[in-house]
């Protein structure tokens, strides 16, 4: 590994892991019930798609896998 590689992808590592922890936090956001609604069953849902991505990322770093699932939409 060449110092370049690391130094790339540790400028680029910072910017999208900071984008996401801002994203993650939006998502927090609708927990306020004073401005939203929502049932038991749709937190299980958004928490169980955000673990699940947790996951993929994890093994992706491990062994290189991905669910490849992007989209997240609410099972009726």
């Amino acid at each position: 590994m060449t110092q370049e590689r690391i130094n790339k992808f540790e400028k680029i590592a910072e910017r999208r892991v900071t984008e996401a922890i801002k994203k993650l936090r939006l998502v927090g956001n609708l927990a306020n019930k004073r401005n939203y609604s929502y049932t038991d069953k749709h937190f299980k849902q958004v928490i169980s798609a955000l673990e699940s991505e947790m996951k993929d990322l994890r093994n992706k770093f491990q062994d290189d896998s991905s669910s490849g699932q992007i989209e997240f939409k609410f099972k009726i």
